[in-house]
């Protein structure tokens, strides 16, 4: 067996029995093909019988060449999930992965957008595109992420059979899990405007939002608008498309939200991942109370 065939048979079953977005599979692929190649495996077996000190070598010679901690975790955790997988298609009845906890990674707080450089950006995304359909496309994309709390993957696989909006979506998120979504009356003129606009043809089961050419529009071209829009308004560089799905999350804990409801609408599987955004509040309030109390630099 090639390592391509390895390759392929992984791919295939990340986005297929596990439902895995096109990044996750991008991502783990990329990670065993670089095992693959620097182990010279060339079957299942060979990758089934690596254990915990093989993985521990290897991961060191790759921090060795400047894999950051973070980058290292995910590493690992494609890794153990490859292997995992092999040994399940070598036959083995228990098929878990060697046991190799990872670096410890220090969690930052999201940073979220304010609602006003929130609608800012997507206004600059629509005015500084090339033209005026693509602007119309980028607003609407980025509105999906302010508006309902989209994934930037999630927003980009809905299909023209989802248009025109009404005042729910339903969304696909990770995991192939399903979740309703509110849709703003903002976000569904826009996305209106963009199928009014776009000069490609929109068949029902093919991707609502396309590139320059015609294609599926791509994370990469959504990323670069938002860079556009942020350096035009001063804004840092974590100011990205992600941060508009936190400003989202933030925004609403702060208007009441319960973590319960919120949960819900980001599609997280654990409440633990929604409970960050307390701190980001409980962050932004006392920062907020830093700048306007008189005394408040005074100790």
């Amino acid at each position: 067996m090639s390592a391509e065939e390895l390759l392929g048979t992984w791919r295939a079953h990340l986005s297929t029995a596990r439902r895995r977005s096109p990044h996750t599979v991008r991502a783990y692929a990329a990670a065993a093909q670089r095992l693959i190649h620097a182990r010279a495996l060339s079957d299942w077996a060979d990758v089934a019988g690596l254990e915990a000190h093989d993985l521990r070598s290897y991961l060191a010679s790759r921090r060795a060449e400047g894999l950051a901690n973070a980058s290292a975790a995910r590493e690992l955790s494609a890794l153990k999930a490859f292997i995992a997988f092999a040994r399940s298609e070598s036959g083995d009845p228990d098929p878990a992965p060697p046991r190799l906890r990872g670096p410890r990674i220090k969690k930052g707080l999201p940073r979220p957008v304010t609602p006003d450089e929130a609608v800012n950006l997507t206004d600059l995304a629509d005015g500084l595109a090339s033209e005026d359909w693509i602007g119309a496309r980028d607003r609407a994309v980025l509105l999906l992420m302010y508006g309902s709390g989209l994934r930037i993957a999630e927003a980009l696989s809905l299909i023209a059979g989802d248009a025109p909006l009404g005042e729910t979506l339903m969304v696909t998120g990770k995991g192939g899990k399903q979740r309703l979504v509110p849709i703003l009356p903002i976000t569904r003129d826009a996305v209106a405007v963009y199928a009014d606009t776009c000069p490609w043809p929109l068949p029902r089961d093919e991707p609502l939002f396309r590139g320059a050419k015609g294609g599926a529009l791509s994370q990469g071209m959504v990323q670069k608008a938002m860079a556009k829009a942020r350096r035009a308004l001063g804004l840092p560089d974590t100011a990205t498309p992600h941060a508009l799905r936190h400003s989202f999350a933030t925004h609403l804990l702060s208007a009441g939200a319960d973590l319960r409801s919120l949960q819900e609408l980001l599609g997280h599987a654990s409440l633990g991942s929604t409970q960050i955004y307390t701190q980001v509040d409980a962050a932004s309030l006392l920062e907020n109370y830093r700048k306007a109390h008189p005394r408040a630099k005074k100790g």
